[in-house]
């Protein structure tokens, strides 16, 4: 088996209503992605791209392990969790962009609009990792 490489300037559909540059590509789409669901307390990958495991740090405290490290530390990591019944869970980053490896979240259950709350594994989650 041979392989090619192509090498463009520009991508452009069929009608040429839209192109795009590969670095534009490359810059816009995200390098590492995740789908997980939480089981008595233990995570588990439901479909990924980069992500080759979940670190259980504690509860609702997780570190997704890239399977090729980013390039520096300056990526933007983004997650959402499954809303508890009556409550909303929302994630916070612990370590963004501090590691090329992996990228820790926590997730936070507030209680009321006045505070209160603890870190509680979600039901279920997603995290998009976008850089070099």
């Amino acid at each position: 088996l041979k392989m090619s490489t192509l090498k463009v300037n520009t991508i452009q559909n069929t009608s040429a209503a839209h192109s795009s540059t590969p670095e534009q590509i490359a810059q816009g789409r995200a390098k590492a992605w995740c789908h997980f669901t939480v089981s008595s307390g233990t995570p588990s990958i439901d479909d990924s791209f980069n992500i080759s495991s979940i670190t259980d740090n504690n509860a609702g405290d997780f570190t997704f392990n890239f399977a090729t490290a980013m390039a520096n530390t300056n990526y933007a990591p983004l997650s959402t969790s499954e809303v508890g019944s009556g409550n909303i869970t929302t994630a916070q980053l612990v370590n963004g962009g501090s590691a090329t490896a992996s990228v820790r979240i926590q997730y936070f259950q507030i209680q009321t609009l006045d505070g209160g709350g603890n870190d509680v594994d979600p039901a279920a989650g997603a995290v998009a990792v976008f850089g070099d």
